[in-house]
């Protein structure tokens, strides 16, 4: 009788300290992004995070820490690839600093969710995961354009002389333009605007009042080019130790955001033309060749950073026109 209380008890244990097969463990990613919680490309990223912790509720859930609070922008690449976050929303252009031909997506002619099927897609997967050792879940933003903004308009149709907050996908451009260089983090623009370290800045089309700049900001020079990306990246270690049931959620988050992004974008786009106009913000268009020299100028660049990497994504890009 001893016996079998002996064994019942040590089963009983057993049964505490290891969880039923049949009872899958949650698992959380930790997570930032790279810009303010509550700005335009952060409160995206924000839905997408509280859209996972819902739909995934039980199997997979989504840590969000903060912003450039939490880890400085420039440094959350290199966060993710050591694994000191699983997860970051980040534009590739704060990570050329890592893998300089990542940042060919945003030169590509088409839209995330029809990247995705094309052949361009697995060759920007590989370098994504050898340079930067992780794994493009989705991406938001495309769809809106890349433009130069100023507080004084250019002269001749020139911007040679201004002094412009830059960041790696403009610098080719702005090195061609004739223009002073200032780099800095979105959160210091605000204060170069205001003291006049910079006469104007380089951001997308959308999300530019969310930053206070508005009322430092006269032009915005057109055409835009390129097209905006926002990467949510999983650190690729992570990646490969989650469950078939966790990667699942997390690749339908990832379809869900994509089609989120297209009313987020025409939402946005609408609200910040009314702004625009509102602010008197006037519109100085420099014609279509200011948009090839933004193309030309990076496409170069790119090619001299990483010449092999970059020879097979723009022949993979050249493909899809």
């Amino acid at each position: 009788m001893k016996h079998f209380q002996g064994a019942a008890a040590a089963l009983l244990l057993t049964a505490a300290l290891i969880p039923s097969m049949g009872t899958a463990q949650e698992t959380t990613l930790s997570a930032v992004v790279f810009v303010p919680k509550n700005t335009t490309f952060g409160e995206i990223f924000v839905r997408f995070v509280d859209h996972v912790n819902k739909e995934g509720k039980g199997v997979v859930k989504i840590d969000l820490r903060g912003g450039p609070d939490a880890i400085p922008t420039f440094e959350q690449g290199n966060a993710v690839r050591t694994g000191v976050v699983d997860m970051v929303s980040l534009a590739p252009t704060f990570y050329t600093n890592v893998c300089p031909e990542c940042d060919a997506q945003i030169l590509a002619p088409k839209h995330t969710p029809e990247l995705k099927k094309t052949a361009f897609w697995p060759v920007l997967q590989k370098y994504t995961t050898q340079k930067l050792n992780a794994h493009i879940l989705s991406a938001y933003g495309d769809g809106v354009g890349f433009h130069i903004w100023t507080s004084k308009p250019p002269q001749n149709n020139s911007l040679k002389g201004m002094r412009l907050r830059t960041t790696p996908n403009y610098t080719p451009l702005f090195t061609t333009l004739g223009v002073s260089l200032v780099q800095t983090a979105p959160g210091e623009v605000l204060t170069a605007l205001e003291r006049g370290v910079v006469d104007g800045y380089g951001w997308p089309q959308i999300g530019m009042f969310d930053m206070g700049w508005g009322a430092h900001t006269k032009y915005r020079i057109d055409p835009g080019f390129y097209n905006v990306i926002v990467n949510v990246l999983v650190n690729e270690n992570k990646w490969k130790s989650l469950r078939d049931d966790q990667r699942a959620v997390l690749n339908r988050a990832a379809a869900w955001l994509e089609e989120e992004n297209v009313r987020w974008v025409a939402e946005r786009k609408a609200a910040d033309d009314k702004k625009i106009k509102e602010a008197g913000i006037q519109i100085v268009d420099l014609g279509p060749n200011h948009r090839k020299l933004a193309y030309d100028a990076y496409w170069d660049a790119l090619a001299k950073r990483a010449p092999e990497p970059i020879k097979e994504l723009k022949a993979a890009s050249d493909a899809l026109r």
